[in-house]
């Protein structure tokens, strides 16, 4: 966004169009819609501001619900922005451990100092980009108790600040930063506050195990069985005696699964009559162990993420399969099997075998009214395909 669109967006007159506009619908007739702006007089670039700040509003609602109709965006601090229901996970932390002045070091459009400042912490947001500053001035215009200052973290005056959350910009432009060196700010400078302060540290979730200080928790976070992030904690917001951990956001809440490091392969053993798929997070907290064990289960192969039980045994972390057929992972025997049960509708899921989902669909020529799970995967050293059924309660 540029300063130009923002001053319109910030001006009497555009915040007060912007909240009279019905919320954006994806069929709306945008042409429409600026022909009638236009006509009531509003000028080309507050009208282009307001139509572009409404769409963001309405993809906002997944993030951050009935809040995002009073907030302002752009599309990357958006993208990049924590979801309401995680960032409510991280500011109890420092509830919790009793800090009472927070500094949201990168804050974007202020995200994670919304939720702080909601349970009535002191939260300072500190953003090097002018833009992103005064829109993050503006979501947390609501709370008295959190302010926002436009300067780079890494000279930022720390002073008084008792508890650091950090989100480093991984990303220059369209591009991914691959060395934690030259992230916004470095992890090295995020570990350098995490000796001196307690600390949360927002990372992606397929960030290098090996950089992981032994010292930190490492929480995986999914929310609807999509791992969004990790987030490292240092000092008192971690949780002592745990070094990994896996939270599940879903629509019945959160559930977790906790461990000193990480737990222990499972025994390998034969396919039974329910096979079941980790959730994310479990995978890459490595603690798919733990989780088998829980439910009295087994491996199928030792470096894939399935497992198998004989009996029905409930899970929050790992979705759950009948197993109708195991056949041996052939082509044309696959296409001919499926075609004699009617099957046109089919979930292919893989693991641990190098097949392409969308390909092998086409050469399956699928036709009829069922439906079933094809699972590719390994048992023992044999390639097997699993026709099966997702299991529910």
């Amino acid at each position: 966004m540029e300063t130009s669109e923002l001053m319109e967006l910030l001006s009497a007159e555009g915040l007060r169009l912007l909240d009279s506009l019905p919320r954006y619908d994806s069929t709306d007739d945008v042409v429409k819609s600026v022909a009638t702006l236009r006509k009531a007089g509003h000028s080309p670039a507050l009208v282009a501001a307001v139509l572009s700040q409404s769409k963001l509003r309405a993809r906002a609602q997944a993030k951050f619900g009935p809040f995002a109709d009073r907030m302002l965006f752009t599309e990357a601090g958006l993208e990049q922005a924590t979801r309401l229901q995680v960032a409510a996970h991280h500011a109890g932390r420092f509830q919790a451990a009793g800090v009472a002045w927070v500094a949201d070091l990168g804050c974007g459009i202020g995200a994670d100092a919304l939720a702080i400042a909601a349970l009535d912490i002191e939260v300072t947001g500190v953003e090097r980009d002018q833009v992103t500053a005064a829109l993050a001035s503006f979501n947390l215009a609501p709370w008295s108790n959190a302010r926002i200052e436009q300067a780079d973290v890494t000279e930022y005056d720390l002073s008084g600040v008792d508890g650091i959350y950090l989100d480093p910009a991984r990303r220059n432009a369209s591009r991914r930063l691959s060395n934690p060196a030259d992230w916004s700010p470095s992890l090295d400078f995020a570990f350098g506050l995490a000796k001196r302060f307690p600390t949360g540290i927002k990372l992606g979730p397929g960030i290098d195990r090996d950089l992981i200080p032994a010292e930190a928790e490492a929480q995986w976070i999914s929310v609807g069985r999509e791992v969004v992030e990790v987030g490292l904690w240092f000092g008192s917001v971690a949780r002592p005696g745990i070094g990994r951990a896996a939270l599940l956001i879903g629509e019945k809440g959160a559930v977790e699964l906790t461990a000193v490091g990480d737990s222990e392969d499972a025994e390998i053993g034969s396919l039974g009559e329910f096979i079941y798929e980790p959730d994310g997070a479990v995978i890459r907290a490595r603690l798919i162990g733990d989780l088998v064990r829980n439910v009295n289960g087994r491996m199928l192969h030792p470096s894939i993420a399935y497992f198998s039980t004989d009996e029905r045994t409930s899970t929050p972390f790992a979705t759950r399969f009948r197993v109708l057929e195991t056949f041996p992972f052939d082509e044309r025997l696959l296409k001919k099997e499926l075609a004699s049960r009617r099957i046109g509708t089919l979930e292919i899921k893989k693991r641990g075998m190098d097949v392409d989902p969308a390909r092998l669909r086409t050469k399956l020529s699928l036709k009829g009214d069922a439906a079933a799970t094809l699972i590719l995967t390994r048992v023992g050293d044999k390639r097997v395909a699993l026709l099966a059924e997702r299991d529910a309660e």
